[in-house]
């Protein structure tokens, strides 16, 4: 039997070298013997561990992963199934895609329960203030099911990192005072404090927010297992929210249904009305098309929006440009192509001899889809199933405007105006007739050369845009 020590119960990189040796030195799984620190010192040959063993094979990143959560794991047989497949990933290289082979099996079901583990910390862990020489801190204690602290903290340093914060295990504490986050020794529950002020609050909100019409008791046990519960404030409230459940329930259901807000009631009237459109609606203006948009309900997009952007410019244009959707400065602005794109767009039809005053500009999607990002509002890509719901709106303004030719600004632009997915780099300055008699030609978005990432790349880049124009404009 040979024998590794480890430094500690989580020790990878101790297990990884160790790992490494015995499997140079041909040591079977049956031989080798894992303990950490002086654990059964003596039992064993004591095998010296170096830092330049010499990689007898090399792994799959699929079992890497898999070993560093299975070291977190409880039981005390994880080093020795993890030698157990590095010992047979040699002859196998694609074990780790056998998931019904018994050790892998065994390895991913470790793995799954550490990242469940690493889950509900995020989810229990409940800190209570205190103050000390610094002034206000929180501290929690925490009992995880796995090893799991160091890897479910920088979690906390994300969520909380304007409070200076302690979470107390019996694995070990981290600590967070504002700019470094730090790991000390084991601790005891009584080192953390069982009460603060907030706590009363807390218990209050949870009390409110406990529906005894949508209970499943066995489901909520299994989200919040009762392990937890010593821990968890608000458990000690369960066992009698949960018996005047039935009670409740009852009174909730008797309870005579409110009466509708007027105001809501009214204006659910108006958006009906509005949305009239959608049956029978056929604009005989832009202008009118421009005030229809507001009320559009195709899609999920006008929830967030500001207004619908249709597009602008002459009735009767030669040449109408689409874009993909509106941007932040469109969406407040109410008018296509007024921002950073609209800017180089600008640029690159006086380049090529094209005055934007006789083009009809708008875009195939017409409300700004974004997610929130602090201040900011940031571009996402719209679904296809959007581009196809607004697709109505730019086939009327095709109809209005009746464009000899349209050019489109990237893929979401090509698949609003052809209505298929189109790699716009192949397609790109092809003419294309289309059934009413248009023609169609595609380039890049403005955009798309804003994000280029060194001046020479966006100088040739420019280029070939203008040149994209300059073939528009023998079109016309």
């Amino acid at each position: 039997m040979k024998a590794a020590t480890l430094s500690h119960e989580t020790d990878f990189d101790g297990w990884r070298r160790a790992a490494r040796c015995f499997r140079t030195g041909r040591v079977s799984p049956a031989d080798a013997v894992f303990r950490i620190g002086d654990r059964d010192a003596g039992l064993f040959d004591e095998v010296a561990l170096s830092e330049d063993v010499e990689v007898p094979f090399g792994v799959p990143k699929a079992f890497v992963d898999v070993a560093q959560a299975v070291i977190l794991h409880r039981t005390p047989d994880r080093f020795d199934l993890l030698y157990r497949l590095l010992w047979r990933l040699k002859d196998e290289p694609d074990l780790m895609k056998v998931v019904t082979d018994i050790d892998v099996a065994d390895a991913l079901e470790r793995a799954k329960n550490v990242s469940r583990a690493s889950h509900k910390m995020k989810a229990f862990v409940r800190f209570r203030q205190v103050e000390d020489e610094r002034g206000e801190a929180w501290v929690a204690w925490f009992e995880p099911a796995h090893r799991v602290l160091e890897r479910t903290a920088p979690f906390f340093v994300r969520r909380f990192t304007t409070m200076r914060w302690s979470i107390l295990t019996p694995d070990g504490s981290a600590m967070w005072d504002g700019q470094a986050l730090a790991f000390g020794a084991p601790e005891t529950r009584d080192m953390a404090p069982t009460e603060d002020e907030i706590e009363t609050f807390w218990k209050t909100y949870y009390a409110s927010t406990f529906n005894p019409a949508r209970l499943k008791t066995k489901t909520m046990q299994g989200e919040m297992p009762k392990r937890y519960w010593k821990n968890l404030p608000e458990a000690a409230l369960i066992h009698e929210l949960v018996a005047q459940s039935a009670g409740r329930t009852d009174v909730m259901v008797a309870r005579p249904a409110a009466e509708p807000n007027p105001r809501l009631a009214k204006t659910l009237v108006r958006i009906n009305r509005d949305r009239s459109f959608d049956e029978g609606f056929v604009p005989s203006t832009l202008e009118e098309l421009q005030q229809a948009v507001q009320s559009c309900r195709r899609c999920p997009l006008w929830r967030d929006a500001t207004r619908g952007v249709c597009g602008q410019g002459p009735r009767k244009a030669p040449l109408m440009i689409v874009g993909e959707q509106p941007g932040d400065q469109e969406d407040l602005a109410g008018q296509p192509f007024v921002g950073p794109a609209g800017e180089v767009l600008d640029a690159a039809l006086e380049q090529a001899g094209i005055d934007r005053q006789d083009v009809y500009v708008t875009n195939a999607v017409k409300h700004f889809k974004h997610e929130p990002r602090g201040k900011r509002r940031i571009h996402r890509t719209p679904l296809v199933s959007e581009i196809s719901a607004c697709r109505w709106w730019l086939d009327a303004e095709r109809s209005l405007v009746k464009p000899r030719v349209i050019l489109t600004l990237g893929a979401t632009a090509a698949l609003g105006v052809t209505g298929r997915k189109t790699t716009v780099m192949q397609a790109r300055g092809q003419a294309m007739a289309q059934p009413d008699g248009s023609t169609v030609l595609m380039t890049v978005h403005p955009a798309y050369l804003l994000r280029l990432p060194d001046e020479a790349t966006r100088r040739d880049e420019r280029g070939r845009f203008v040149e994209d124009l300059r073939r528009v404009r023998g079109l016309l």
